[in-house]
C-alpha cells in the first residue's frame, strides 16, 4: 500500500527518513525552511512543497523532524501552520526530543481537531535514518498505529510501542539522551586525558574500542576527533537542549542527576566558547593544554 506522506524538516535525520519512505514506494512530499534542501530532495524524485499548508492538504500522514517543541508548535499552529489544513483522521508523527508533558498536551490539542497523534522520538544517527534502520520510541492510540504502521517499518529497524497514549515515547527518549550525552562527555574527557599524557590518539582509540571501556559514543564520536572533522551531524547545542530537558524532567520530582548535570555544564561551556554549531564531539575542545589531531 502506498501512502501520501509529508516530511517536515530535512536535516541529518529527516532527509534520510524521507529517502527511506520514498525507497519503500510512498509518495513523499517535503517541506523545509531551507528551500534548497526541499528542492534537492525533489530533484531525486520527491515533491517539494512551498508551504506547510500545501503539504498538509495532500498528505494523510505528516512526519515532523524539526529540532524542538517550539519548532513543532510553529509547524502546527504558527502562521501558515499545517494543523488547520490537515483532514480529520490524518496522522501527525512527532519525532523531536521534547518534554514528555508537552507531548501529552499536544496529543490532547490535536485530538480536539480530529487529528491522530504519535509520540515518536528517534535515535540512531544520520546513516541509519538514510538506510531505514534507526530506532523509534513510540506511543499513541491504536488507531494511530493502524494508520501508519507500514511507514514506521519503512523508516526504522526497531519500532518500540511503549504505550497507548502520548508521553511514554518521549520519556524513554529523554533517558536515552541522558546516556548519550553523558557518554559523549565521558569519551571526550578520556581522549583529552590521553592526549594530555602524550598517548598516541590513534593507538588509544584502537585499544579502547577493543576493550571494556568502549561505548558506541566513544567509537563513533572520537572517530570525528581523530579525523579533526567537526561537521555537525549532531551539534553541541543539541545536547545543551536535550540534557537541559533531562534535568527539567528530573527537577520536577526532585530527582538527583549528578552525571547529567556535569555533562550539561560541559556542553554549555563548549557552546559558550564558540563551538555551539560544531559536532557534539567538539565538547573535547573545552579541555586545556591538549593538542587535538589535525586534518590529514
Amino acid at each position: 500500500m502506498s501512502y501520501n506522506v509529508g516530511v517536515i524538516g530535512l536535516g541529518a535525520m529527516g532527509s534520510g527518513m524521507a529517502r527511506s519512505l520514498r525507497r519503500d514506494g510512498h509518495a513523499v512530499r517535503v517541506f523545509d525552511v531551507r528551500a534548497e534542501a526541499a528542492q534537492a530532495f525533489a530533484a531525486d524524485g520527491g515533491v517539494a512543497c512551498a508551504t506547510l499548508i500545501e503539504l498538509a492538504r495532500q498528505c494523510q500522514v505528516i512526519v515532523s523532524v524539526v529540532v524542538n517543541a517550539a519548532q513543532t508548535e510553529a509547524v502546527l499552529f504558527g502562521e501558515g501552520g499545517c494543523a488547520s489544513a490537515m483532514a480529520p483522521g490524518s496522522v501527525f508523527v512527532m519525532c523531536s526530543t521534547v518534554d514528555p508533558n508537552w507531548s501529552i498536551a499536544l496529543e490532547a490539542r490535536l485530538t480536539t481537531l480530529g487529528i491522530l497523534y504519535l509520540d515518536a522520538p528517534i535515535s540512531g544517527g544520520a546513516a541509519k535514518a538514510a538506510s531505514g534502520e534507526m530506532t523509534m520510541m513510540t506511543a499513541g492510540v491504536p488507531a494511530a498505529y493502524a494508520a501508519v504502521g507500514p511507514l514506521l517499518d519503512a523508516m526504522a529497524a526497531k519500532v518500540y510501542r511503549l504505550g497507548d497514549c502520548a508521553g511514554a515515547g518521549s520519556k524513554v527518549k529523554i533517558i536515552n539522551q541522558l546516556l548519550a550525552g553523558v557518554h559523549i562527555a565521558a569519551a571526550a574527557e578520556a581522549m583529552a586525558l590521553g592526549l594530555r599524557e602524550g598517548v598516541d590518539a590513534a593507538a588509544l582509540y584502537e585499544v579502547i574500542t577493543h576493550s571494556a571501556g568502549n561505548s558506541w559514543m566513544f567509537e563513533n564520536r572520537m572517530a570525528h576527533v581523530l579525523a579533526a572533522d567537526y561537521t555537525p551531524l549532531s551539534a553541541v547545542d543539541i545536547f545543551v537542549k536535550d540534557l537541559g530537558l533531562v534535568l527539567d524532567v528530573a527537577r520536577a520530582t526532585k530527582f538527583p542527576l549528578p552525571l547529567s548535570s556535569t555533562a550539561h555544564q560541559m556542553f554549555m561551556q563548549a557552546s559558550s566558547a564558540g563551538f555551539a554549531r560544531e559536532d557534539d564531539s567538539a565538547v573535547i575542545k573545552i579541555f586545556p593544554g591538549i593538542e587535538l589531531p589535525k586534518k590529514p
